[in-house]
C-alpha cells in the first residue's frame, strides 16, 4: 500500500511541475508575441488584423452573455409582475385565495383564433373551488397591428374585466380601447353569449351594441370579435376548466 501510495504521490508531483512548465512556456511565447517589436511587424499583415476583430467580437459577445445571464432574471420577474397586475383587473380578488400565475392549464388554441397554437387558462379558484378563469389572446387584425387582451370570466361565462395590454392603434383614435384613454372596455362587463345575440356581439355599425369610436370603427370592431371568439374558445372548454 505504501509503496503504491508513493508512486501515485511522485506520479502527481510529476504532471504538476510538467503543467507548471507549460504554463512558463505559454508565458514567455506570449510575452515574445506581445512585444512592440513583434506586434509592428504583425499589424500589417491580415491575419493580425482578422485576429484582432474576431478577439473583439470575441470578448464582445462573452460581455452580450454575461449581461444576458445577469439580467435575464430580473426582466422575468417584471414580466410575472405585470402579468399579476393584469389578472388583478379582470378577476376580482374576493373571488378567489389561490395564486394565479401558479394556478394553469394550457389549452390548445390554434383553430379558436386566439393568436397561439395553445392557451394558458390562469384559474381562481375559492377553496379548491373553480369561480372564474383568464386568459390572454390576440386580435390579429386591428387597423394597425394585433391586439393584445386579457380577459376575465365568471364560471357561467360572463365577463368580469377586458383589458388591452398593448397594441400600436392610432393615437388620438384608436387607443380608446385602453382603460386608460375610455371606459370603453367597461362596456363588456357581465356580457356574454347567452345574454347577446351573434348579432349582437358587433359594434353599432354593424347592427351590435358595442360603441365605435368617431374616425376609428376598425378597431372596436375587431376587439369585438376577438373577445367574442373568447368567449367561444371557453364555452368550449368550460367543462374541463371547472372540474380542475
Amino acid at each position: 500500500m505504501n509503496s503504491e501510495s508513493n508512486s501515485k504521490t511522485i506520479s502527481a508531483a510529476v504532471l504538476f511541475e510538467q503543467a507548471l512548465l507549460l504554463l512558463q512556456r505559454f508565458r514567455q511565447q506570449l510575452a515574445i508575441w506581445l512585444e512592440p517589436s513583434h506586434l509592428e511587424q504583425l499589424r500589417p499583415q491580415l491575419g493580425y488584423q482578422a485576429g484582432v476583430l474576431a478577439g473583439f467580437a470575441l470578448l464582445a459577445a462573452i460581455l452580450l452573455g454575461l449581461a444576458d445571464f445577469a439580467t435575464r432574471g430580473v426582466i422575468q420577474l417584471r414580466l410575472e409582475e405585470d402579468l399579476q397586475a393584469n389578472l388583478e383587473q379582470v378577476i376580482p380578488a374576493e373571488l378567489h385565495d389561490n395564486k394565479l400565475l401558479a394556478d394553469t392549464l394550457i389549452l390548445p388554441s390554434a383553430d379558436a383564433n386566439l393568436g397561439a397554437a395553445e392557451t394558458v387558462v390562469y384559474l381562481a379558484k375559492k377553496q379548491g373551488l373553480v369561480t372564474a378563469v383568464s386568459f390572454k389572446f390576440v386580435a390579429p387584425d386591428g387597423y394597425a397591428g394585433p391586439i393584445n387582451i386579457v380577459i376575465g370570466l365568471s364560471r357561467d361565462g360572463d365577463i368580469l374585466g377586458v383589458r388591452v395590454i398593448s397594441h400600436v392603434e392610432t393615437p388620438g383614435l384608436g387607443d380608446k380601447i385602453e382603460i386608460a384613454k375610455s371606459k370603453w372596455v367597461l362596456s363588456f362587463d357581465g356580457k356574454s353569449l347567452d345574454n347577446l345575440t351573434f348579432e349582437q356581439w358587433a359594434v353599432k355599425k354593424d347592427g351590435g351594441v358595442f360603441d365605435q369610436f368617431a374616425g376609428a370603427t376598425i378597431t372596436p370592431r375587431k376587439v369585438v370579435q376577438a373577445i367574442r371568439r373568447g368567449l367561444e374558445f371557453y364555452r368550449a372548454h368550460q367543462a374541463e376548466l371547472l372540474n380542475r
